[in-house]
């Protein structure tokens, strides 16, 4: 197999995350029953693909093609599948989908642990459309030079935009504010921030940064529960301008739910991200309110909080299955986010510390304790690294829920010096979670179960739940 070349095969299996095992199919012996991994496709598929990496034996491709659609496969799909770069799984029916992440994930926690796996199982979320309470949409172009566009990244690029004004797993509350939006800076011939510009030689590509422009990205935040709506336009300060008459604009949609916030936040970093450095409230307040299991929390534009509101009480629930008693225990919620979990435990626990390094988060979770009448919590705001070498108090239990990466090696073992006899690790990706898993079981503890919670239908992303114990010493 030559890189650059096209052959065709069949979907055996994928691997978490998003890696299709292809079997190549060709009249040539050399070329037949090649394995290849091809991401963005489904077992059963026929596929044709490019080859655009081969290293030491190892080849990835590039899909080109469906040339076959898998028997799991369904018609019942958003306009812009296959262009956006999203829901990679919305064409398989929800049952399969379900089975195809549970399968990736036992066979990850598989290798990973150490003995016989009890491996629960996966639970499905409670709604598999429109059940996003966050969405990032960016400003940028569908193809260079094009016209003004708002949206999601297209498939492997990361550069052109897909406006998506009918995704699927969003309300008709997000296509409507996205429209006004995108119509409005297109009338004010407003220019979106380029990242870069690329220039195309044989198969390299010469870059050369611009970083000019002003639109960068809209953030909109809907409670599922309270339905309040949180609007939030992030440009850079290269130009100066009113967003004022915007929010009138907004305001005046016909909108299920009720607009409480529009906010204005500059960015002027160089990093393709979201960041927070300066915000001006334009029309209402900095937050929305959202109710998980009898709790109320404050979500600000910024802070961390569950995207799937629903799928989060299903997580959170067995979550504290897992947890089991804790009476006259102090509890270590590290990475807390907004508190959702110190808060879902505090009520049983002598007391409850949260540690999370957005200051903006923590600010929310101690006044979401404060409204809920929880006075056993204390929020710190610092690097779970350099916050556990100040904390006074030792932990009883301990709770994690770190960010995609995982947690830093040299946390992870301060985490285990504690010694205590067990903790929760919540993941949203199994990868980092089976490298840390193995650390764990390196230094004395023991994976009792684990389940899966499917809080991102429709695409590749799952949480998982593991509870272990120290073993006996």
């Amino acid at each position: 197999m030559k890189k650059g070349e096209t052959y065709t095969g069949r979907v055996q299996h994928v691997d978490f995350p998003n890696k299709a095992v292809v079997f190549t199919e060709s009249e040539n012996p050399e070329d037949n029953g090649q394995k290849v991994i091809v991401k963005n496709s489904i077992p059963g598929q026929k596929v044709r693909f490019m080859v655009n990496k081969k290293r030491g034996g190892k080849c990835e491709g590039r899909l080109l093609q469906v040339l076959e659609n898998a028997p799991s496969e369904t018609a019942d799909r958003c306009k812009h599948f296959g262009t956006c770069g999203g829901c990679v799984y919305q064409s398989v029916q929800y049952e399969e989908q379900l089975k195809m992440k549970e399968a990736q994930v036992h066979k990850l926690l598989s290798e990973a642990v150490d003995g016989e796996l009890n491996f629960e199982g996966i639970i499905g979320s409670p709604c598999q459309e429109a059940y996003r309470n966050k969405m990032e949409f960016s400003f940028g172009d569908e193809v260079k030079g094009g016209e003004l566009a708002l949206g999601l990244h297209k498939r492997n690029s990361m550069y052109d935009i897909v406006t998506v004004d009918g995704c699927k797993i969003v309300d008709e509350d997000y296509h409507k504010i996205l429209t006004a939006v995108l119509e409005y800076c297109r009338e004010k011939e407003l220019p979106y921030y380029t990242r870069a510009y690329f220039a195309e030689l044989g198969t390299a590509f010469l870059g050369k940064l611009s970083h000019k422009g002003y639109l960068r990205h809209l953030l909109v935040r809907k409670a599922v529960k309270t339905q309040q709506i949180l609007v939030d336009v992030v440009t850079t300060t290269q130009i100066e301008f009113d967003m004022a008459e915007l929010a009138g604009i907004l305001r005046e949609l016909p909108l299920s739910g009720t607009l409480t916030g529009f906010l204005h936040t500059r960015n002027d970093s160089v990093a393709d991200v979201v960041k927070n450095e300066g915000t001006t409230v334009l029309y209402g307040r900095d937050y929305i309110e959202e109710e998980l299991l009898g709790l109320t929390f404050k979500i600000t534009a910024f802070s961390f909080f569950q995207t799937n509101s629903l799928g989060a009480e299903v997580l959170y629930s067995k979550a504290r299955e897992y947890v089991g008693t804790t009476k006259d225990k102090v509890v270590f919620d590290l990475y807390s986010g907004t508190g959702t979990i110190a808060q879902i435990l505090a009520p049983v626990a002598k007391k409850v510390i949260g540690v999370e390094i957005v200051e903006e988060a923590v600010a929310a979770a101690a006044e979401n304790a404060e409204r809920n009448g929880l006075d056993n919590c204390e929020f710190i705001a610092d690097d779970v690294l350099k916050a556990l070498d100040n904390i006074t108090d030792h932990p009883d239990f301990i709770m994690l829920d770190p960010p995609r990466d995982g947690i830093h090696p040299k946390a992870l073992e301060k985490i285990i010096d504690y010694g205590v006899d067990s903790m929760v690790y919540i993941s949203c990706k199994p990868t980092s979670l089976a490298r840390d898993l193995a650390v764990l079981q390196q230094r004395g503890y023991k994976v009792v179960k684990s389940c899966c919670v499917d809080m991102f239908p429709n695409t590749v992303h799952v949480e998982t739940v593991c509870l272990l114990s120290r073993k006996a010493q």
